[in-house]
């Protein structure tokens, strides 16, 4: 069994702590990841937190601007094939 030195030990707990708000409503104890003021459970840790742009808010996209220029383009198309049979041409 490897035994660790005391001076480690010490350095671990009198690491900066997160401070956080729990869901109790106390501050969290965990120590904050180098280099951000949060531990790894409240967005400390690389690629955590939302994701860039709003893709959280996306369901379908039925009524996503690209879908919906779309729908506007193949109503014009329609509109004018109409207008050509009317014609007769």
């Amino acid at each position: 069994m490897i035994k660790m030195p005391n001076n480690l030990m010490q350095k671990a707990h009198e690491a900066p702590r997160c401070g956080a708000k729990t869901r109790r409503g106390t501050p969290c104890q965990s120590p904050m990841v180098r280099g951000r003021k949060r531990c790894r459970m409240h967005g400390g840790a690389y690629g955590s937190g939302a994701p860039i742009g709003n893709r959280n808010a996306w369901k379908h996209g039925l009524r996503s601007k690209e879908y919906l220029e779309e729908k506007r383009r193949g109503r014009e198309i329609i509109r004018r094939l109409g207008v050509l049979m009317e014609s007769g041409e």
